[in-house]
């Protein structure tokens, strides 16, 4: 009887091992997948001397579920590298996005969040500001935006209100989507269609305005920008 308990003994030691140690990878992915929003957030209390509106405490998390396994994988191992400030926070309140834009578009930035597209204008300037992400990841959820949705981008200069203009599809080589626009304009970019196979033929381009860009133009933006430290917006 001793050698048959001294191995359920063992198997009971693994198994609360094993748990153990997949509690810890299950926090570990928590904790980073907040770290690029945290580090912004951060920044700016810095910045305003006042508490970040979403600390560690918040218990919010990524939705993998309509995310592609390869991204999943992929956006995990990103998370070991160094992760640098992002430039801004974009959310789209209706489809329950929110990500990190860090600058630039190369494959490991693409794999932890979204990216501004180089040649296109920063948070807050104006201009036309191309944002890209994964179609198989933080812009899955795109595929059910509408014309008059609100698209929010939280950057040092403030928050930046969007709404929704128009929604086209392109080859990969039209680059006029990115051109200035009438209007201080925010412009997402990701590739289409959204569960292609392979390497997706074309992209899809979702173009949004600045909330009262009129006003904004006549009074360097302020008229649509939103101090991150306001508490007043519907």
């Amino acid at each position: 009887m001793r050698p048959i308990r001294s191995l359920e003994g063992t198997l009971l030691i693994t198994g609360f091992a094993l748990c153990f140690f997949y509690v810890s990878s299950q926090i570990h992915a928590f904790v980073m997948a907040r770290a690029g929003l945290w580090s912004f957030q951060i920044h700016q209390a810095q910045l305003s001397d006042k508490p970040p509106e979403n600390t560690p405490a918040d218990d919010s998390k990524i939705d993998f579920a309509l995310w592609s396994e390869k991204r999943i994988r992929a956006y995990k191992e990103a998370l070991a590298m160094k992760l640098e400030e992002p430039l801004a926070v974009l959310s789209i309140p209706k489809l329950g996005v929110e990500v990190p834009v860090f600058d630039g578009t190369d494959d490991l930035t693409l794999n932890r969040g979204a990216g501004r597209i180089s040649g296109t204008v920063g948070p807050g300037e104006n201009g036309n500001m191309g944002i890209a992400a994964h179609r198989d990841g933080f812009f899955r959820k795109l595929k059910d935006i509408q014309v008059g949705d609100r698209v929010e981008l939280s950057a040092r200069a403030g928050k930046f209100v969007y709404s929704v203009e128009d929604i086209v599809i392109v080859s990969p080589t039209d680059i006029s989507v990115l051109r200035p626009r009438l209007h201080s304009s925010l412009t997402l970019v990701t590739c289409y269609p959204f569960y292609f196979v392979g390497d997706a033929p074309q992209r899809y381009i979702v173009h949004a305005s600045l909330v009262d860009s009129k006003k904004a133009a006549a009074s360097g933006l302020n008229s649509a920008v939103q101090p991150t430290e306001r508490k007043d917006m519907p």
